[in-house]
């Protein structure tokens, strides 16, 4: 869940490092650090805290070196601590290591290097790799004095022979000023080609302001890079050849554009969001192109379980898609966390669609249900926001929901845009299948067209959202209510609000309240209602009359015509399908996670503990 960037050219290296991690900062923020050649000699300044500490270490002004990796780090092994910061360097001072993973053997590994001699002083896993790598460069070099450079990578190679667990890594050297070598699993990577320079990083946009053409490596593949040309290897360090992909994303869509947070500003990018998720699948007759998937629709007809499996916002996703697949296409479909569904023995076979979400596309428990499912003959379909992620090299088809870069460690668009796209595969596969309505088919269809401005109008609730937060924030419990797909929206607001505010909150099945939470309603307490199905909002409003009466203080977050019912504060949005009324209902929780977040002058971008993309299981 760390972040990973390294540079290899002309230029200052450290300007580049310093910036790549500062876009990366939501991978992780306890500590960072930075490593340069000067002078054929390693440099290291790290600290913990964030990436801007950096600059006011002893020496980082005196940093001219044009080849350099750096590393933002979410803590794993060991506390945040200067010391336990990356890089990490051997004992001789001739290696340094960037990482991103865990290394679940590195006791093992630990103990076999301090039987060589080798002194140990972090608490990390990470600091066994660069040790390992000068344990075999020194035997594989022997007495030769020449640098060369596939010794090098060989004692690159033989080390990751040793690591159990997940790793994307970088490695510079002092006997060899002019090249990075980089190797992976499980954990992504990205090299970035530029001219006479070149670049590596975790995600994406940490180098997209340098380049849009990128390689990306697989697992145990290795990469030795330098200024001028960059050379792949497979697992027997084979040489091997790659072709660069184009990434169309803008270097501006990583910039807040005026907001003063990227959380608010991905909020509002919604209405975009949604519209260009829409438009890649839309063609000029209103039909939906589902055509390259690989999907025949002989295959389609056979398919009597559907799993969608995920993590957080993402699960979410497919909980309020699930009704969608049942209703339209008469297919049991369940929804699954990814933590949990490997570890089941779930029930799989041919005749399984299994749906994986992960906005990044490199969620390490994701992934790894993926890998399951494939293995026991399902067809598997990946929906991510990431061009080149792990999980569209790994599944048999994927979808991309096209919301753009998602900066802010809390998701807001990449959930509204997945809704959309699985609510549109539904209807897709529906048609196949010839079962449903087909009313309710083109009903859809024109209410999907109608999202990007109604979620516009969602956006016009900021004001009496703003207020209401500014009455709210120094709540210590908030309770969410909904039935049906309502209830589903509740359990995405309740998380936005933890992930960002801290504020413990619960999200409850609105019939399900007599049944034991009522207990925790006491005067004063802040109730948030969702209801936006007609055929449940008589039962609701009854339900959320049994905490007005005990005092709650609430809010209600509906489309529909009710009278008020002694509401403390109603917010009205536009009506819509309820299939798909948690797209626009959603809009009000992310802006009340946000507004009680900066009433209480918390980071909405970089909240606790906390990092984008969970790369560690």
């Amino acid at each position: 869940m760390c972040g990973i960037v390294g540079y290899i050219g002309n230029k200052k290296a450290c300007p580049i490092l310093i910036a790549g991690l500062t876009s990366l900062e939501y991978r992780g923020y306890d500590s960072a650090g930075i490593s340069t050649i000067e002078n054929d000699t390693l440099s290291v300044l790290k600290d913990k805290g964030r990436v801007k500490n950096l600059k006011n270490l002893s020496g980082f002004n005196s940093l001219q070196g044009t080849v350099g990796i750096a590393h933002t780090r979410w803590a794993t092994h060991g506390k945040p601590s200067k010391i336990n910061s990356h890089p990490h360097m051997d004992n001789s001072k001739t290696f340094s290591v960037v990482h991103n993973g865990i290394i679940e053997n590195f006791h093992e590994l630990r103990n076999f290097l301090t039987s060589k001699g080798c002194t140990f002083y972090s608490e990390t896993d990470t600091e066994v790799i660069p040790n390992l790598i000068s344990y075999y460069y020194n035997e594989i070099k022997g007495t030769d004095a020449s640098n060369n450079i596939f010794d090098f990578l060989t004692a690159v190679k033989r080390a990751c022979d040793k690591l159990n667990g997940s790793y994307a890594i970088e490695v510079i050297s002092k006997d060899f000023p002019n090249y990075i070598i980089t190797a992976k699993k499980n954990s992504p990577l990205v090299i970035g080609k530029g001219h006479t320079e070149n670049y590596i990083a975790s995600d994406i946009p940490a180098i997209l302001e340098y380049t849009k053409d990128f390689y990306f490596l697989e697992d145990d593949e290795f990469a030795v890079i330098s200024k001028d040309n960059i050379k792949f290897y497979n697992k027997s360090l084979n040489e091997i050849s790659k072709n660069f992909k184009q990434i169309s994303w803008s270097p501006t869509a990583i910039n807040k554009n005026g907001f003063e947070d990227y959380m608010l500003k991905e909020i509002f990018e919604q209405p975009d969001s949604v519209r260009n998720t829409i438009n890649s699948r839309l063609t000029e007759n209103g039909k939906y192109d589902f055509s390259d998937l690989n999907l025949s629709n002989e295959y389609l007809q056979t398919i009597n379980k559907i799993y969608i499996v995920a993590c957080g916002t993402a699960m979410h996703a497919g909980l309020a898609v699930k009704n969608t697949f049942e209703k339209l296409c008469k297919i049991t479909t369940q929804v699954e966390i990814a933590s949990e569904f490997r570890y089941r023995n779930p029930l799989i076979d041919i005749n399984t669609l299994c749906i994986f979400i992960s906005q990044s596309g490199e969620t390490a428990d994701t992934l790894a249900a993926l890998d399951l499912c494939k293995n026991a003959g399902a067809k598997t379909i990946a929906i991510t926001n990431v061009l080149g992620s792990s999980i569209t090299r790994m599944a048999d088809n994927y979808m991309l929901t096209h919301a753009g870069p998602e900066i802010a460690v809390a998701s807001t668009k990449a959930y509204t845009a997945q809704v959309t796209l699985l609510t549109m595969f539904s209807i897709h596969l529906a048609e196949i299948l010839g079962i449903c309505d087909k009313n309710l088919i083109e009903d859809l269809k024109y209410n999907i067209l109608c999202l990007p401005d109604k979620l516009q109008k969602c956006l016009n609730t900021n004001k009496i959202i703003k207020d209401f937060a500014s009455k709210t924030f120094t709540e210590k419990d908030i309770f969410f209510l909904g039935r049906g797909i309502d209830y589903t929206t509740a359990q995405e607001g309740s998380l936005k609000l933890k992930e960002i505010s801290y504020i413990h909150s619960e999200a409850y099945p609105a019939g399900e309240l007599k049944h034991g939470p009522i207990a925790l309603i006491e005067p004063g307490t802040t109730v948030i209602t969702i209801i936006t199905d007609e055929s449940l909002s008589a039962k609701s409003v009854s339900n959320a009359q049994e905490v007005i009466t005990r005092g709650a203080k609430t809010l209600l977050i509906t489309n529909i015509e009710l009278s008020n019912n002694n509401f403390d504060t109603i917010i009205n949005i536009p009506k819509i399908h309820p299939f798909i009324s948690s797209i626009l209902a959603i809009v009000p929780l992310q802006l009340l996670a946000y507004h009680i977040a900066k009433n209480k002058n918390l980071d909405v971008d970089k909240p606790r503990n906390l990092a984008k993309s969970v790369t560690v299981e």
